[in-house]
């Protein structure tokens, strides 16, 4: 007795699957541009941490792109 569904492929079954490499750098919307996108949030917010605590004053201050009529702290 044959299978009645011998010779009809199975698109899902049939599929090679597809291993993408999630830290390859690819230009768009995709999750790889996500991905790098929050290494580079993290690192712009540890090193803005480090120099608040090395300057002992805000990194917006450190630049000097704030001034304020307040003298700091002494």
């Amino acid at each position: 007795m044959t299978s009645p569904t011998k010779g009809i492929a199975n698109p899902i079954l049939d599929t090679p699957t597809l291993q993408e490499d999630r830290n390859r750098w690819r230009w768009g919307f995709t999750p790889q541009s996500e991905n790098w996108n929050g290494r580079f949030a993290m690192i712009g917010f540890v090193a803005a941490l480090l120099t608040e605590l090395a300057s002992n004053q805000g990194f917006l201050h450190y630049w000097s792109l704030v001034q304020t009529l307040i003298p700091p702290v002494q």
